[in-house]
């Protein structure tokens, strides 16, 4: 099984030279309550459609407010999207469509980290949508 961070830095578009991410662990952010963004998906979709702006667009909002903070981009996929590879793929480019996203809405790259999570640790999704969860880490 190929790690998710390798499928996940296969997968996104390459960064301009010092937009590498900054080291940061997005280790139990799932957990988080506060500054947490559900950006929804179509079943089988890796790009966010109209549905997700409102969202992109508020996490973008609070990110620019707020500078010092980072963000972890956790992209999810339902079981009924593929196996088990085939949904941390799609899981794994979600995430980073939505990372583009807020980077195009003004977002600093570096401060970005998207990683594919399995669909269990997924916010506000239905069973017939998947979701990316954006959350803005606290101050450390």
């Amino acid at each position: 099984m190929i790690p998710a961070a390798v499928l996940l830095g296969a997968l996104l578009l390459p960064t301009a030279a010092g937009a590498q991410p900054r080291p940061f662990s997005c280790v139990g952010a799932e957990r988080l309550e506060d500054d947490v963004f559900a950006i929804p998906f179509p079943r089988g979709a890796d790009a966010p459609g109209e549905a997700a702006r409102a969202g992109l667009d508020a996490a973008a909002d609070l990110a620019k407010r707020e500078p010092e903070r980072l963000i972890c981009v956790l992209g999810h996929a339902g079981p009924q999207e593929g196996g088990a590879q085939t949904g941390l793929q799609l899981a794994a480019r979600r995430a980073g469509a939505v990372a583009e996203a807020l980077a195009k809405r003004g977002v600093e790259r570096d401060r970005i980290r998207a990683e594919a999570r399995r669909a269990a640790f997924a916010r506000g999704a239905q069973p017939e949508e998947r979701s990316v969860t954006v959350v803005l880490l606290p101050v450390p």
